[in-house]
């Protein structure tokens, strides 16, 4: 990994609101990335639920050359854009859709015996046969948040091991397996004991292995070199299985931020609050949902300082906020708010809500060039209404 710098005037050339991505940053996940899947000898596929910039897909399509999909759209978006079949998965498949997915993807996941049942007679598209996957439940996850825990009791998602040993299993050429969310590799090695435990009888009769994602490989603190062991360890015992990767955070970790601006600031009982031209609610939703606390470029860990501020969006749902940020000064009307890491999960999960500004999109070329990728206006806004 590259060692990354920020500092505020980096982003004096930014007109607020904007996500703006690092080029440099970028490849730098991709190059790891790609190191991994040639060392380890497996696939690495790009998640759009998690990063689908396609204005970029230019550069990812330097280093990798399959992308995942969990819709009709996602899947279009891998033709159109990365300019590959998709791997797609999605909870359900409707009729209306079904055969225009197929149409769009090399491989399909189904996640219910019933769902494949119903569609195995249609998995075939101009005399090309789409390779038929089965999400499994391993019952076993180290997610601890259950809005992001997909093996949690009762989960809609996978087959569980009672409910693949009823099944006919002709037709499923791999199983798909999601157990991850930003983990590491000791997780992964867990689940793949469990898999093997679990699962092991089934595992000669498949061509392909998908492990979902969750592989958080581009963290500064991850073990690339014990993922590496623990791929290569179970491609030894299982050497006629295909393995595919497909982490979303890990392409976009720490590639972008969001740049926002201080428009007012407001004192209620003691709590002050720096009222922003951007919304938790509508522009970083998963600090929200998880919830958690993203850094801001500047803040300082002293608590002692009386510089201590809330921010709060712009839009009019009363818990649009999150607290407390500390700095070492005093902050000022116009003054630029800059939320690090903000790419990842983050601009595929934006809503317009409220009609308020919704931030451009810019690139921060190799050189160090700014290029405006997106700015969105009133019509963007209009035309996602009947």
């Amino acid at each position: 990994m590259i060692e990354k710098h920020y500092n505020i005037s980096d982003y004096t050339d930014v007109e607020s609101p904007c996500y703006v991505v690092s080029e440099k940053h970028l490849r730098a996940n991709l190059s790891l990335i790609k190191s991994v899947a040639e060392s380890a000898g497996v696939e690495i596929i790009m998640a759009f639920k998690a990063f689908a910039l396609w204005k970029v897909f230019p550069i990812v399509r330097e280093y990798i050359s399959c992308s995942t999909a969990s819709s009709l759209s996602e899947a279009n978006l891998a033709v159109d854009e990365m300019k590959n079949l998709a791997h797609t998965y999605a909870p359900v498949y409707t009729d209306k859709e079904f055969d225009e997915i197929a149409k769009l993807s090399s491989h399909i996941t189904f996640n219910s015996i019933s769902q494949f049942e119903k569609y195995k007679n249609r998995l075939e598209v101009d005399g090309r046969k789409i390779s038929a996957g089965l999400r499994i439940n391993p019952e076993y996850s180290a997610v601890e948040t259950d809005l992001y825990n997909p093996c949690a009791p009762g989960s809609r998602l996978g087959v569980t091991l009672d409910n693949l040993k009823k099944a006919d299993l002709t037709g499923i050429d791999g199983f798909h397996c999601h157990t991850l969310c930003e983990s590491t590799s000791y997780e992964l090695e867990k689940t793949l004991k469990i898999i093997e435990e679990r699962f092991g009888e089934f595992l000669p009769k498949i061509k392909w292995l998908n492990m979902g994602g969750g592989h958080l490989m581009t963290r500064a603190d991850y073990d690339t070199d014990h993922l590496i062991s623990v791929l290569k360890a179970f491609k030894s015992r299982h050497p006629h299985l295909h393995i595919i990767l497909e982490p979303g955070s890990a392409f976009a970790w720490q590639t972008g931020e969001l740049v926002a601006e201080v428009q007012d600031i407001v004192e209620n009982h003691g709590v002050r609050t720096a009222i922003l031209d951007v919304s938790f609610a509508c522009h970083m939703p998963d600090c929200l949902e998880m919830p958690y606390k993203p850094a801001i470029l500047g803040e300082v860990e002293d608590r002692s300082t009386p510089y201590v501020y809330r921010m709060g969006g712009n839009s009019c749902l009363s818990g649009d906020f999150y607290s407390d940020w500390t700095f070492d000064h005093e902050l000022k009307v116009g003054e630029k708010i800059v939320f690090m890491d903000m790419n990842h999960y983050t601009t595929v999960k934006t809503t317009m809500f409220n009609g308020i500004t919704h931030p451009s999109i810019a690139l921060r070329k190799m050189n160090g060039e700014l290029e405006l990728l997106r700015k969105y206006t009133y019509a963007d806004y209009k035309n996602r209404m009947a």
